[in-house]
């Protein structure tokens, strides 16, 4: 039983950790106040973030999709490319979804305040509006749920607006004939595929060895393969050593295994090197216990609580990986702990999706993590070109990949890469959580023809037979 005690609550941030956590207090009966510098909920993931990068890739996919089909018997022709009509959309999508949000948050009977939020103490703080307007909001409880902002490093940093983050790159500003993306995480890789996609030559430089440097290899690889195809280049092993402004562009210089500080220009460059959790002018100092790691991410306990009692920290800002779904459950952890519920933050696994053509995803322990650990494991792959919904869709470049204890075969963690690989991973997430085996995943009867038949069948081939595949040698 929850006891709110007609409390008070005020939830700084109004992203995907913050507005559920706002709306599930509300529902736990406490006074909620959500105070956010945006007109509605909804966050960097909503407002220039998962959503609509999203909304773009929808757009890749079908620009993508047209032109495979000619492979098939059909010709649509080159397409026509309104980049006005495509920036509408994806704003359509957004203020959709932020102004539901909004909606949803006044049903909840919900205080929302916009401006930004600074601690005076453990009790109150101020809240600073886009005029200067400043307002105190007390409360018993406050949830920090500020989020992160992209990194720009100095030697990036030229005074051009050329030159983009991720939240530039996704205003869409135009369709420059040449782009540099630097950094081949997902979202380089995902903005990278938008422009590709609408007709720029995209080249992507990844200092690591490999693109997505989270996931393991033979996923990235299969990303890899079919990126070059549709990139005008992917340059692993590479890292920019200088950028500067010039007449026709940005101009930089590129290191790498077979490119010495080569001098290259292009229209564009979007940095996508990571981001930097926004912990900074929030006026933490003034309150007691609250303490703020090397890297910049708020500590907190199981239960997301700080080292102050009542100022509990969610999301980016406390702590990596930074994914919207992590947050959202670590604010609801934190609500139903104000509340007095025995509740903590202790997934077995967190899924992570990379919308790209292919998608790929992964979740638990990779093949990567498990030989870093020493941890005891066995490999069962299956490969799409043997998956019968897969040739259906001309896409058989995928992979299914199940990491298995070799004590009572439960399964460990799960990879795949193909269309679709990131609505099957959540099966993945729930075998994990649930402690499923190879015998569980592989006598569960899954639909026919689907690419979720590949999780069944490279469970099969752990146990030793799958009726459409004989791998070339067991792993």
């Amino acid at each position: 039983m929850s006891d709110s005690n007609g409390k008070r609550i005020a939830v700084i941030g109004a992203g995907p950790g913050g507005y559920p956590a706002a709306f599930e207090a509300a529902h736990l009966g406490f006074d909620v106040t959500l105070i956010d510098t945006r007109e509605n909920p909804g966050g960097v993931c909503l407002y220039v973030g998962c959503i609509p990068s999203k909304a773009l890739l929808h757009v890749a996919k079908l620009v993508n999709e047209a032109a495979e089909a000619k492979a098939w018997g059909v010709d649509f022709g080159e397409p026509k490319i309104d980049i006005d009509k495509v920036r509408a959309f994806k704003d359509k999508v957004v203020k959709k979804m932020t102004g539901g949000l909004g909606q949803m948050s006044k049903a909840h009977k919900i205080t929302f305040v916009k401006g930004r939020a600074a601690f005076n103490d453990a009790n109150s703080v101020t809240v600073t509006d886009n005029d200067g307007k400043t307002s105190t909001v007390a409360f018993d409880y406050a949830i920090i749920a500020t989020g992160s902002r992209p990194a720009m490093p100095k030697m990036f940093d030229v005074g051009s607006d050329r030159v983009m983050d991720s939240t530039g790159a996704l205003e869409l500003p135009d369709i420059p004939q040449s782009l540099l993306v630097v950094g081949g995480g997902y979202i380089g890789m995902e903005m990278g595929s938008v422009y590709a996609a609408l007709g720029s030559k995209v080249t992507v430089v990844e200092m690591m060895k490999q693109i997505l440097p989270g996931a393991d290899p033979d996923l990235a690889e299969a990303l890899h393969k079919h990126a070059k195809k549709k990139f005008e280049a992917i340059l692993t092993d590479t890292r920019v050593t200088e950028m500067s402004k010039d007449k026709k562009g940005i101009k930089v210089k590129l290191l790498g295994l077979d490119i010495n500080n080569e001098e290259r220009v292009y229209d564009r460059v979007i940095v996508s090197v990571g981001r930097i959790p926004n912990s900074q002018n929030l006026g933490l100092e003034n309150v007691p216990g609250v303490k703020v790691g090397e890297r910049g991410f708020i500590e907190v306990d199981a239960q997301r609580r700080t080292g102050a009692d009542n100022i509990y920290a969610i999301g980016d800002v406390a702590g990596e990986p930074g994914l919207a779904h992590k947050a959202t459950h670590e604010g609801l952890t934190a609500a139903k702990a104000i509340a007095g519920e025995p509740v903590a933050f202790d997934p077995a696994c967190i899924p992570a999706v990379v919308f790209t053509d292919p998608e790929v995803a992964w979740v638990g322990l990779t093949e990567t993590e498990c030989l870093n650990r020493n941890i005891p494991h066995s490999v069962s792959t299956f490969p799409w070109a043997a998956s019968g919904r897969a040739a259906t869709l001309g896409r058989s470049d995928g992979l299914t990949k199940l990491i298995f204890s070799p004590l009572g075969d439960r399964l460990l963690g799960m990879g795949l890469v193909g269309v679709g690989a990131g609505d099957l991973i959540a099966e993945g997430a729930l075998a994990i959580e649930m402690g499923a085996t190879a015998i569980d995943l592989a006598h569960t009867i899954h639909p026919h023809p689907t690419t979720s038949e590949t999780i069944m069948e490279a469970a099969d081939l752990h146990l030793g037979f799958s009726a459409h595949y004989i791998p070339r040698k067991k792993r």
